[in-house]
């Protein structure tokens, strides 16, 4: 077994439900167990600001499952939730994010180990922070040193 990190994210149709409800389907995928999960967090949007807040969170699994496979079984989470992908950083019913398998660097065309843009990315490390906060990025740093770093003006709190 193996512990794994998944940013979650929606700010399409019910947020709240749709990552709560990820967080049980993510429990229930085979040889895989929910360890930890963060509070949920509304962000204000990344990238396309013309769109509604996201509401994010954060995993962690216990899993048997490859990154590879466990990437194929959010790809699948995520189309079961009505995802399209239709514009880079646009407004979506789910998103699924491997941010980190431990012992695991990978960078190849389907998935890059850990995520390259996560240690930028408030609304990833907020509530990352709240289950993982001394988890290493590259740089030689951790969730909790690089958050520091960060603006999280517009993030919330909401369970």
């Amino acid at each position: 077994m193996t512990f794994a990190y998944v940013a979650l994210g929606s700010n399409l149709g019910r947020p709240q439900h749709q990552i709560l409800g990820a967080m049980s389907a993510l429990d229930r995928l085979p040889g895989t167990r929910l360890l930890q999960r963060s509070s949920l967090y509304r962000t204000p949007p990344w990238g396309l600001i013309e769109q509604p807040p996201f509401v994010n969170a954060a995993v962690q699994l216990d899993t048997d499952l490859s990154p590879h496979a466990l990437l194929d079984a959010l790809l699948a989470l995520e189309a079961d939730a009505g995802r399209v992908r239709s514009q880079r950083n646009g407004p979506r019913t789910l998103d699924l994010d491997l941010l980190h398998v431990d012992g695991v660097w990978l960078n190849d065309p389907r998935l890059t180990l850990p995520h390259p843009r996560m240690a930028e990315r408030a609304f990833v490390l907020l509530p990352l922070n709240d289950i993982a906060p001394t988890l290493p990025l590259s740089g030689h740093t951790t969730v909790r040193a690089r958050l520091a770093q960060l603006d999280t003006h517009g993030c919330e709190k909401l369970a």
